[in-house]
């Protein structure tokens, strides 16, 4: 039955002729070691912190490989940005030969070994050889990670009803560990030290023919994993400029297979999507969804992305993006986050001011209601929706160029993240590019530039025309009028008749009752001109 399975599996006919000749093939593949002289990777590619794991695991006696992504970017010459490393040894062994290091994961128990601090560190990820396990043999569970958290504690290899994985953690040889791996051109491993590309399922020859395949039967693959759609759209988006094509039996399912993606965490999904938009390949990836029918219905956020990667905004913004990962640098989810949301807290903070509501208040409310519609309960709530809302709060805080703000605003530690922003909102034509011209010159400014530029913007708001306040003229007072404001109308009457004659104390005693009876009426207005944009609330640029 096992071997039935196995060979159903790796998509091997089931020959019911009793003559019919088996091919006798392993389904763990064949074993080839790969020379420096075909593969021609260039060792100087490898990153040294991986290659110091490496050597620190063969030292202490154990087997070590750079794997996955890293090996097929290094085989088409490209510097990967991510190394992997695969082991023999068990995680808390790992853990004991490192100083900074630290499990993780349920589903798939893996090490981060940590390098360096703050944003400068890198974090290589080491995983331990998986033994290539009969599904139909794993413990099952009716729920999924969180119904069926109780059960699943004490599980190594567990299934939900569907098949998919939930758990994966015991432990095999190195040619089983590369048959459960998703796509031959992932399934290889690269020792840096001897140079040798040790590979079962042919992924170099895929490689050299720009064929992304999967191993074994690709239906039942995406069963065990939907997460591997989404991966497939990503190593589609990346290496399409290089002219990879998927091979017809691995994108056939991905289409009808995408409903899977239902049971799968949000938390996870959450992270795919992070990385389809933040590797390089924002604009190739949304191009890649559409092109496979999978534009709607992976996660509500990638939807809204999809969506408007056509609208000048976003799509500077992703560009953007593409750009700072092509030249190495870094990029904050909660940027390119704030930037996919800003159409919908944008036009929930216009619609608010229209209708008379204060500046911040409006915006505030325009954020929350942003959140509970494409974010709700996921990463958002936590530090990165923290750095989202400054980043957007920030941006009527610009328009202040005069007094302290600017000093205050310029030592947010969010400045700069604000500042790209509103840079895109210029570019786009949001609004004046002459105010991200100003912020550019003041921030890199000395100090006695930032005083004169400041009381330029200070003369130039005192010279600027205001607009009359809208609270000091009742002129529809009489119909509706109270007591009080007769009385003060009829004081204006009089000291208009008697001119320089009327008594001021008179005046005086009349107008002590007007002016409480209108303190209502005053307070009003000035809520409404506060409500609006106007000098009193955002000073003039």
């Amino acid at each position: 039955m096992i071997k039935k399975f196995i060979d159903k599996l790796f998509g091997k006919s089931d020959g019911t002729d009793p003559g019919a000749k088996r091919v006798k093939k392993s389904p763990f593949g064949q074993r080839q070691d790969v020379g420096f002289k075909e593969h021609g990777i260039d060792v100087n590619l490898v990153d040294d912190r991986a290659m110091d794991v490496v050597r620190t695991l063969k030292d202490a006696g154990y087997e070590a490989y750079i794997v996955g992504g890293a090996v097929r970017d290094l085989l088409v010459g490209l510097r990967p940005k991510d190394f992997d490393v695969a082991t023999d040894a068990t995680p808390e062994q790992v853990k004991s030969l490192f100083r900074r290091a630290f499990i993780i994961g349920r589903r798939f128990r893996i090490v981060h070994v940590i390098y360096g601090r703050g944003r400068e560190h890198e974090v290589i990820e080491v995983s331990t050889f998986r033994a290539h396990l009969d599904s139909s043999l794993a413990e099952q569970v009716g729920g999924n990670e969180r119904t069926s958290k109780s059960e699943l504690a004490g599980m190594k290899h567990a299934v939900d009803a569907s098949g998919r994985v939930l758990r994966d953690n015991v432990w095999g040889p190195i040619e089983q560990d590369a048959a459960r791996r998703d796509f031959t051109i992932n399934a290889m491993y690269y020792d840096p030290e001897t140079q040798v590309v040790v590979d079962y399922h042919n992924g170099i020859k895929d490689a050299k023919k720009k064929i992304i395949r999967m191993i074994g039967n690709p239906a039942v693959r995406y069963r065990e994993d939907p997460v591997r759609i989404i991966r497939a759209v990503r190593f589609a988006a990346k290496l399409s400029a290089l002219g990879f094509k998927f091979e017809d039996k691995t994108v056939a399912p991905l289409r009808e297979m995408k409903g899977l993606l239902a049971d799968v965490p949000q938390s996870r999904l959450f992270d795919e999507m992070l990385k389809l938009l933040q590797t390089g390949h924002a604009l190739a990836s949304i191009a890649q969804l559409k092109f496979l029918g999978l534009g709607t219905g992976i996660y509500p956020l990638l939807d809204v992305v999809v969506e408007n990667a056509d609208e000048p905004f976003l799509k500077l913004a992703l560009q953007d993006t593409d750009r700072r990962v092509g030249e190495g640098k870094p990029v904050a989810p909660s940027f390119l986050l704030s930037c996919v949301l800003w159409f919908d807290v944008r036009e929930g903070w216009e619609r608010r001011k229209k209708r008379g509501e204060h500046l911040m208040p409006a915006l505030q409310d325009a954020i929350d209601d942003a959140f509970n519609a494409k974010i709700g309960d996921v990463s958002g709530r936590g530090k990165l929706g923290t750095d989202m809302r400054e980043i957007w709060t920030m941006q009527p805080r610009f328009e202040k160029r005069t007094g302290s703000a600017p000093y205050s605003l310029l030592d947010q530690p969010r400045f700069r993240a604000g500042f790209d922003f509103l840079r895109l909102r210029a570019q786009t034509g949001e609004i004046d590019m002459e105010l991200a011209e100003w912020w550019e010159k003041f921030s890199t400014a000395y100090d006695d530039e930032r005083h004169a530029m400041i009381e330029e913007a200070r003369q130039a708001q005192q010279n600027k025309p205001q607009a009359p306040r809208v609270r000091v003229k009742r002129v529809d007072a009489e119909p509706g009028s109270t007591h009080a404001e007769r009385a003060a109308s009829d004081s204006a009457d009089a000291s208009g008749e008697q001119g320089d004659a009327a008594p001021a104390k008179k005046r005086r005693r009349r107008r002590k009752p007007a002016n409480r009876g209108g303190a209502g009426g005053a307070e009003g207005a000035g809520g409404e001109a506060a409500s609006s944009p106007s000098s009193d609330n955002v000073p003039n640029t």
